[in-house]
């Protein structure tokens, strides 16, 4: 294990996030730097703005790899789509972009790869062997599955046609607050949701994280699954300790 402190970076449409993490205990070691992501989040842009926080915290990391989440699916360092920032990520070497702006090593991944990643490691399903499924409900739904602690990258489940509709067209949690839908009307395309993932994936565990995570009570216990189903415990800090344990033990 990683006996400094390893920054992780999370890029999402309207911030970039940044913290030394602890790997010992998945924490962070100082307070998070938050920049506002550039108007124009091109890729040159947006690495400007993650070199400002890595300088910030240089002296606390030394010469270590830096992980980086980005809204985006991401296939051995190049970014294949765009999420919430510009269309000029689709198909560019994001990674090696990133490494030549940083001058060190980097490790590119979905932001809800790491957010998952980081709950099976510290957080909700901590000490879960087996299959867990961790969603984040949110402006879209994202999605990462975990095996015996090993990440299989990119599933993006909010985009299963379900009823002739893209998933997260119905459940996500944006559409819940358009649509000014209670938890007694959301909770069915919930169902609905989960049941379809369920008798695809068969998971021992279900983990739910995004904002809506925190009014857990209101709906989870409603769902009538035969998969456990938890809410996260890491909130807004899983996206950038998952990337920083990637990157520390993708290139140990």
């Amino acid at each position: 294990m990683q006996n400094s402190p390893v920054l992780g970076i999370d890029i999402g449409g309207s911030g970039i996030k940044g913290a030394p993490v602890d790997l010992t205990v998945g924490d962070f070691t100082a307070d998070r730097l938050r920049i506002p992501t550039p108007t124009k989040s091109t890729p040159a842009n947006v690495a400007a703005v993650v070199a400002e926080i890595v300088a910030n915290f240089a002296a606390q990391i030394g010469d270590s790899p830096v992980g980086i989440t980005i809204p985006s699916v991401v296939t051995h360092g190049i970014t294949r789509s765009a999420a919430n920032i510009d269309p000029s990520w689709i198909d560019a070497p994001a990674a090696e972009i990133f490494a030549e702006r940083l001058g060190r090593e980097v490790v590119l991944v979905n932001d809800a790869d790491a957010a998952g990643l980081a709950e099976v490691k510290y957080g909700a399903a901590q000490g879960q062997d087996g299959i867990v499924l961790v969603t984040t409900l949110g402006t879209g739904i994202g999605s990462a599955l975990i095996y015996r602690g090993v990440l299989v990258p990119n599933t993006e489940l909010g985009h299963l046609e379900i009823d002739g509709f893209d998933a997260e067209k119905r459940a996500a949690a944006s559409i819940r607050t358009a649509e000014k839908l209670s938890y007694a009307d959301y909770v069915p395309r919930l169902q609905r949701y989960y049941e379809t993932v369920e008798a695809l994936f068969w998971p021992d565990l279900f983990v739910v994280g995004g904002g809506v995570s925190k009014d857990a009570d209101k709906f989870l216990p409603k769902l009538k699954l035969k998969t456990p189903i938890v809410p996260a415990t890491l909130r807004n800090r899983a996206g950038i300790i998952g990337a920083a344990w990637l990157a520390a033990n993708k290139l140990a």
